[in-house]
């Protein structure tokens, strides 16, 4: 059992100086990664403290365990939410028919199909089913 205390001092000792290393070289920002390295280590180092009975380092840690797990917490908290897209606004252009009733009206009054004119359409019945208030027949 004393070697799995060992073990774990090494590795804590070993998580807390890579991430040190990774950071003072710029190979990592001192963000979760980091955080959660320190976190690790200084529970590595409470355990070993504690076995070892070597209080001032237990309490540097407890400390240290803090620090970091205040700051993955907060990290954590500050972390901003995932954006949903919006619909995208639709554009109505002048004159253009914004609806299919209204283009269905356009076409009746322009005698016109898909933009097309048809000169040789019979003529159609006004109704006021298909005429737009105020237009006359």
């Amino acid at each position: 059992m004393e070697l799995l205390w060992e073990i774990a001092g090494w590795a804590g000792a070993v998580a807390i100086l890579t991430a040190y290393l990774a950071v003072s070289m710029g190979w990592l920002k001192a963000g979760k990664g980091f955080q959660t390295a320190n976190l690790f280590g200084a529970v590595a180092f409470i355990i070993n403290g504690t076995v070892h009975e070597a209080w001032p380092s237990v309490v540097t840690n407890v400390a240290w365990f803090l620090i970091s797990a205040i700051a993955l917490f907060r990290m954590r908290a500050a972390a901003p939410q995932p954006v949903v897209p919006a619909e995208e606004p639709q554009v109505q252009f002048p004159g253009v028919p914004d609806t299919t009733g209204q283009l269905a009206v356009v076409e009746v009054l322009t005698g016109s199909v898909h933009g097309e004119a048809d000169v040789h359409r019979a003529p159609v019945e006004c109704t006021t089913a298909v005429r737009p208030a105020g237009v006359p027949c």
